[in-house]
């Protein structure tokens, strides 16, 4: 493989032509041949057994090309990029300049590289101390939660429904007297007041008792995700089964017990505590990292390439993607829900992308100005927390020099934000 270099009238951009000897191609004609002869079918011959002469003449010479192509590229192509020691931050825009059986075959790719930064004030950077503090509200309010928890559902049926109860109902709606998908559901739980239901609905079911069944008119919101209802008037025929209400456990010694390993309350109320005083440490670290990276970001230069917010975009949009996955949910879904199309999802994204970007950027000069490393203990024993985590034997991780690698960035990115806390003014 041979590659030359030349830079286009685009900044962060190069043009490579990469000729490949036409042994390497021929090579992977015959390989692309080989996997999928069982599908040829000509006269003559049984299926899959047909010469690659003769493939060529029935279907023409280059049947087999653009297969061929792509499976002797990539590699190729790589190794154009590292002999060149170019940092491709975009997919290539690849042009064929020559292809065919005995021949060289030359093509070019334009791509995108890894943009130059300008690193202006990084240390010495000035912010606000950033401090929250644990109240008595706060462990209150974590109390309640577990008191929630903790609660249990009785019957009521002595009066009729009041805010906060928990209905068991049946409920058939419509528009304009026809039925709609998803309108219909018997002894469905709704607990009054949650806003899980269309605006007004609950409040209508306020005050219906056992056995009493009611029309309830409602109007969609203008902005609902399912756009044939979205604004319509509809009506829900309902009827009422059972009143629930929660009974909350009283907050005492015996309360502590039963819900933690502590015996008394004032204990449970110290762990929790410490709990809220640690998240909230938590809390306020990452977002002075966050303010003092900014501030670094905001003094430096580098003009993003447009292949580069692209990638982190797609990135973006598989993270989402792949939460969403865990509910059992499409992203197209998502985009429904939302009312917006990819394209627009994508735009609104693209802020997010370029300051990731930025970030990353800063932090990498940083590292790479500061001599910032991580030493292989360091990265082994990330590996065996990350194998641990995993339920993968520690060599299999250690041995692999992608994992390697990616976990000495990482540990690269701590140090050089450590770095830049340790060198700030924080008042």
């Amino acid at each position: 493989m041979k590659s030359k270099v030349e830079k286009t009238e685009n900044a962060n951009e190069v043009k490579l032509e990469i000729t490949i000897e036409a042994e390497k191609f021929d090579a992977a004609i015959k390989k692309v041949y080989f996997k999928s002869a069982k599908y040829f079918n000509i006269p003559g011959f049984r299926k899959g057994k047909a010469p690659m002469n003769i493939v060529e003449k029935y279907y023409g010479k280059e049947i087999f090309y653009e297969d061929a192509f792509n499976e002797v590229v990539p590699e190729e192509y790589e190794a154009a990029l590292a002999e060149n020691k170019i940092e491709a931050v975009s997919r290539p825009n690849i042009d064929v300049v020559q292809i065919g059986k005995g021949q060289d075959l030359i093509f070019t790719a334009v791509v995108e590289t890894k943009p130059e930064v300008e690193l202006k004030k990084y240390k010495g950077i000035e912010i606000k101390k950033v401090e929250y503090n644990v109240t008595e509200h706060d462990i209150e309010h974590e109390l309640g939660h577990m008191q929630e928890r903790n609660s249990r559902l009785i019957s009521i049926e002595d009066r009729a429904v009041e805010n906060g109860d928990i209905t068991v109902i049946d409920f058939d709606g419509s528009v304009d007297g026809v039925a709609f998908d998803g309108g219909k559901a018997e002894n469905h739980e709704l607990e009054i007041g949650s806003g899980a239901f269309i605006p007004g609905f609950e409040d209508q079911v306020i005050g219906m008792k056992i056995d009493e069944e009611k029309d309830i008119n409602v109007k969609f919101p203008e902005e609902y995700f399912t756009k044939e209802l979205a604004g319509k008037d509809a009506v829900f025929k309902v009827k009422l089964h059972e009143i629930k209400k929660k009974e909350l456990p009283e907050l005492d010694d015996e309360f502590a017990k039963d819900v933690s390993e502590f015996d008394t309350l004032k204990e449970l109320k110290s762990s929790i505590k410490e709990k809220l005083e640690e998240q909230n440490a938590e809390k306020a670290k990452y977002e002075t990292q966050d303010a003092i990276i900014k501030a670094v970001c905001d003094n430096m230069k580098v003009d993003i390439p447009s292949g580069m917010i692209e990638t982190e975009t797609d990135n973006m949009l598989k993270d989402i993607e792949t939460r969403l996955s865990y509910q059992g949910l499409k992203i197209e879904q998502y985009f429904q829900m939302m009312g917006k199309t990819e394209e627009e999802v994508r735009k609104e994204y693209e802020p997010q992308a370029v300051e990731a970007i930025k970030s990353r950027l800063a932090l990498e000069t940083i590292i790479e100005k500061e001599d910032i490393k991580a030493t292989k203990k360091e990265v082994d024993d990330k590996i065996k927390e990350m194998a641990k985590n995993y339920g993968k034997k520690d060599e299999e991780l250690i041995s692999n020099e992608n994992v390697r690698d990616y976990i000495e960035k990482g540990i690269q990115s701590e140090k050089a934000m450590d770095f830049l806390v340790e060198n700030a003014k924080i008042k």
